[in-house]
């Protein structure tokens, strides 16, 4: 731990850590940037840099982009995130009451400590799921990749079926290439540049960056000018710290743990936070009105969910969000695969993320506060400007990671195509799950089979780890249909959970 702490202090670490906390505040205050996004377009620009330092600015751009989500939230009422979406209910009413700067500093200030916690979670808990975890053979991933693609419910949105669509799609393409156990090449149709498969991450790149900037090209949507202004006082006084300590740990409890489920994320987590902080509140009637307390469990839910995500994704190799399933790619970039052999084979990176996600969000505290005053000003950049820089990183960005033009075709097309989807209100969850989970289901599955005697399923039943992970799968998909059936939906303000 102590060699992580020395590594993750060396100059050009921090230095890379500090651009990516300025370049995820910027991708995260204007509104339609997202964290996802992001973290997607630059990965390709740390192919050079060491593992420590291209993790240091992924990690950074990633906490920053996701607290820096809550100051249009509170400016101009347009979260820069969908995890600022809770934001806005109070943070954008406390600045019409001219709590301007005690919003954006509760915003960063709770967005700071409860990524700290999450992140003690992370360092306590990773290393005794790592240890079960390491039991785990062909039958056990495979079952582990069959419960994390059973997530396609949960993040499918309104529409199952169109998320189980998208999901079988991403299926699809994860298939594309040669064949992982005999490497006979499947879909490619004669062309040679199919044979290694399509790449995800351009696929990301396009999803999530240039369909983004598609989508607001269509739309060209205005949003209100942020107007300079006097703040006013950043920091909460005594009486109103205690008023925050309630919902800021259930909060923290809450997303660390929500984190923790592949494919649910900072949107679901500070909904959920919200809601059972106004419950257990003594002033629920002010929640959605400029309550502090409200702000305060939004804000601290956002980047808590950190933790939580990373946990699953370095002990088990499941993405806890969408910007960690980027991260496997950047991972296994660096030649690391995670899950846990990472805790074998590469146990000193795994103490350097940890020390990385500890000093992220000490910056982001630091920033954040002493920058509340200038962030209001970022939104004036013009959307032109915007629209192109991110065009010109997803380009450069997908060229980069395989020096292919073939790359750049499939972002293109993705971005197309996430603009269709993004019309027709098709989830991208779904998809990204599939393309990363898809391949591991099947080669073990297969792997599975041929060590099975008689090559049936029924090999599966004798394991007992494997049999409690289908089993939660079974219930992953059974339990949103039971709901849907004989639950009927309460009509309120904002989601009930």
């Amino acid at each position: 731990m102590l060699e992580a702490i020395m590594q993750s202090l060396q100059p050009m670490v921090l230095l890379y850590m500090i651009i990516g906390v300025v370049l995820g505040i910027f991708i995260g205050a204007l509104p339609g940037l997202t964290a996802t996004m992001g973290v997607a377009i630059l990965i390709p620009l740390t192919f050079w840099l060491q593992p420590a330092e291209g993790l240091a600015m992924l990690i950074a751009i990633y906490c920053s982009a996701i607290f820096a989500g809550g100051v249009p939230a509170i400016l101009i009422n347009a979260p820069g995130t969908p995890a600022s979406m809770a934001s806005a209910w109070d943070g954008y009413a406390m600045n019409k009451q001219g709590k301007t700067g005690l919003a954006l500093g509760i915003n960063a200030i709770y967005s700071a400590l409860g990524g700290i916690v999450s992140t003690l979670f992370l360092l306590v808990a990773a290393f005794p799921i790592s240890k079960i975890a390491l039991s785990f053979g062909p039958p056990e991933y495979f079952a582990l990749a069959v419960f994390g693609l059973t997530m396609m419910i949960s993040v499918s949105g309104k529409s199952i079926t169109k998320g189980l669509i998208m999901g079988f799609l991403g299926l699809f393409i994860a298939t594309i290439g040669l064949d992982p156990m005999l490497s006979f090449p499947r879909f490619t149709f004669g062309s040679t540049t199919l044979l290694e498969g399509i790449d995800f991450i351009p696929i990301m790149i396009g999803l999530f960056g240039l369909a983004e900037v598609l989508s607001q090209i269509i739309e060209s949507s205005k949003t209100d000018k942020v107007e300079k202004k006097k703040i006013g006082r950043i920091l909460p006084n005594k009486e109103e710290r205690k008023l925050m300590r309630k919902p800021f740990w259930l909060s923290t409890a809450i997303s660390t743990i929500i984190g923790a489920i592949p494919g649910a994320g900072g949107d679901i987590a500070s909904i959920i936070s919200w809601e059972q902080s106004k419950r257990l509140s003594k002033k629920k009637d002010e929640f959605g009105k400029g309550s502090i307390e409200g702000l305060c469990a939004s804000s601290t839910a956002n980047n808590a969910v950190i933790g939580g995500a990373f946990t699953t994704m370095l002990t088990l190799g499941l993405p806890g969000d969408s910007v960690t399933a980027i991260l496997i790619g950047a991972l296994m970039m660096y030649g690391m695969q995670p899950g846990p052999t990472l805790f074998t084979d590469h146990i000193d990176f795994v103490y350097i993320i940890i020390c990385l996600l500890f000093i992220a969000n000490v910056i982001v505290l630091l920033v954040g506060v002493l920058g509340a005053n200038l962030f209001s000003r970022i939104m004036l950049i013009r959307q032109e400007i915007i629209w192109v820089s991110v065009i010109l990183f997803s380009i450069v960005g997908s060229y980069a990671l395989n020096n292919s033009f073939f790359d750049v075709w499939v972002m293109a097309v993705s971005g197309v195509l996430g603009v269709v989807f993004r019309k027709l209100d098709f989830p991208l969850g779904p998809l990204i799950l599939a393309l990363i989970l898809g391949p591991m289901a099947e080669s073990n599955l297969r792997r599975s089979l041929s060590m099975s005697l008689d090559g049936t399923a029924a090999y599966f039943m004798t394991r007992p780890i494997t049999v409690a992970l289908l089993a939660l799968a079974i219930i992953s998909l059974v339990l949103p249909f039971i709901k849907k059936v004989f639950f009927k939906p309460k009509n309120r303000n904002h989601m009930d959970v």
